[in-house]
């Protein structure tokens, strides 16, 4: 599949072999290698610092104010890449990521990077029939939008089938959330929640949020690092109060600015999929997953969180595709790079 990806289990990973030709690859001993060491040395000596752009060549760059990442104080998602991730990235601009059967390995690294990162969000992958599902999307808002849309069809299809009225969705959030969570909320016509901030509080009030959740609330978002402060928001908390008070409300974590940190600073936080409230969650590539801006991931825990009305089947391309994004054509670069 292409734009949606099962995760396979622990066994089937197991199972899985290493891609074609690459038993034969022999990789050098770091220490044994002059240029890995070279760059050692080199990053050593500017850990304290004040570095310079890199030089680079006169085709790749242009003379334009503020080109550079490095050259704005406020570009905390931007950064720059090597000179191979861009000639790659450049050879896949013409290539339609979408298209299956002409660029197969485009799709695959999609793929591998869904199972890695909801391995790393600690989805659920003890059994063989039931998977996380996840994708790439254009940012993390694009990500967000179809976590909203997942959970509100969710939240239709259990109180059409209770035989009770379904046209007035609401959605909790601390209200200093990013924008595409309003953009959300307002497209797909969710009624706003917030949870205020206060002079000494900047996340949400977990008690607060779960008192605001009514038979209309679709889910509850939860932050791992706040656009404002860099905060981690307390999703277990929300999660417990959820559980204690028997309230099935599920939670989406933004992990955009987070997600790529948090697993390596604060790997005991529980804040991921080892909650059970936590249905999906969202992260950006380019902000701390050390990529160029464009991509962006979402996972589900599982199959269930995902509503099956919502995901189209095609095979007009020459392949079965299972599709979920807002959008269908885009390039391959993002991915690739």
């Amino acid at each position: 599949m292409v734009h949606l990806a099962s995760v396979p289990s622990d066994a089937a990973a197991r199972r899985g072999s290493v891609a074609e030709g690459m038993e034969k690859i022999r990789f050098n001993d770091p220490a044994e290698d002059e240029a890995v060491a070279s760059q050692h040395k080199t990053f050593r000596s500017m850990r304290c610092q004040n570095v310079k752009s890199p030089k680079r060549s006169p085709i790749l760059r242009y003379n334009v104010p503020g080109s550079y990442p490095t050259q704005r104080s406020t570009a905390v998602d931007d950064m720059l890449q090597e000179d191979e991730v861009e000639k790659l990235m450049a050879e896949a601009l013409p290539k339609n990521f979408i298209d299956y059967e002409e660029y197969p390995q485009t799709a695959e690294i999609q793929n591998r990077c869904v199972s890695m990162i909801a391995r790393m969000f600690n989805a659920p992958t003890q059994s063989e029939h039931v998977s996380a599902m996840g994708t790439s999307t254009v940012g993390s808002s694009e990500a967000i939008m179809l976590g909203v849309l997942s959970m509100k069809r969710r939240w239709q299809n259990k109180r059409k089938a209770e035989g009770k009225d379904s046209s007035k969705p609401n959605i909790i959030m601390n209200a200093a959330v990013q924008v595409c969570w309003e953009k959300a909320a307002r497209y797909f016509e969710v009624e706003e929640r917030y949870s205020y901030c206060t002079e000494n509080r900047y996340v949400i009030d977990p008690e607060g949020a779960v008192n605001l959740v009514d038979e209309n609330t679709i889910g509850i978002c939860a932050i791992i690092r706040t656009t404002y402060t860099g905060e981690y928001e307390d999703v277990k908390a929300i999660n417990d109060l959820l559980v204690k008070k028997n309230i099935d409300c599920p939670i989406h974590v933004d992990a955009a600015s987070g997600g790529f940190v948090a697993p390596f600073v604060v790997p005991d936080l529980p804040w991921d999929f080892r909650l059970e409230r936590v249905v999906s969650i969202n992260v950006s590539g380019h902000k701390y997953g050390l990529v160029y801006p464009g991509v962006g991931w979402i996972v589900w825990r599982s199959p269930e969180c995902l509503p099956k009305e919502l995901v189209f089947n095609i095979n007009y391309l020459g392949a079965d595709q299972a599709s979920f994004t807002l959008n269908f054509s885009k390039g391959a670069s993002q991915v690739i790079g």
